[in-house]
């Protein structure tokens, strides 16, 4: 099973980081919803990474997350999802990494997954939202002399008060966020898993496009 499920590796680069613009907030987004047994996750995609948006919005319209599970749980890291009903991991594809100044690994962050490969390229269909723990800013200062990676003061707080998954930051294309039902990523995060971090009882989830 360990074989045929994309595994987040971790990959750091050196990043200028800054925080996210008043234009970016106020564009129109497509927003998204994820049913599942434990709750509602409202989503948007952003438009700066309209590769991953785009390919997000295709797979929906296809049905590919048409009760497709989440094959991987982490408590306190992530919840990945994004294989087929069928058993299919994914598309076949890839689709070329999008990594934006200000799109990080926040609490709700929802990102592509990849396997190990040098343009880390993502996955065609599988994804990770993040649930991670707070930060606190000596970790923060650690992580930037090791990475090169840098925070501004606004994502600073939100890793303090919210949380995410910092070193994962510019390794993985960060494509969208949880804006409702983060609540949900926590339930689903504490399920009962088993070999390969799956969940010992499914946890399938229906994607519908809200607003486009």
């Amino acid at each position: 099973m360990k074989k045929t499920i994309l595994i987040i590796l971790v990959a750091l680069v050196g990043f200028n980081m800054t925080s996210f613009s008043q234009e970016q907030k106020k564009e129109k987004q497509v927003k998204i919803l994820i049913s599942t047994e434990y709750g509602d996750m409202t989503a948007v995609l952003y438009n700066g990474t309209p590769q991953h948006r785009d390919n997000f919005v295709k797979n929906i319209k296809d049905g590919w997350y048409e009760n497709s599970p989440f094959h991987r749980v982490i408590k306190q890291f992530m919840i990945q999802g994004g294989m087929n009903a069928d058993g299919r991991r994914d598309p076949g594809y890839t689709v070329p990494a999008e990594f934006v100044p200000g799109y990080f690994h926040k609490k709700g962050a929802l990102a592509a997954a990849r396997t190990n490969n040098p343009q880390k390229a993502s996955s065609g269909s599988q994804f990770y939202i993040v649930e991670g723990k707070p930060v606190t800013g000596t970790d923060l200062d650690n992580l930037e002399k090791r990475s090169g990676v840098k925070y501004s003061e606004e994502q600073r707080k939100v890793y303090k008060e919210v949380g995410g998954t910092p070193f994962l930051d510019q390794g993985y294309t960060v494509f969208g966020e949880v804006i409702d039902g983060l609540d949900v990523i926590d339930k689903i995060a504490s399920v009962k898993t088993g070999q390969g971090d799956k969940p010992v009882k499914d946890v399938t989830m229906k994607i519908s496009i809200i607003e486009e």
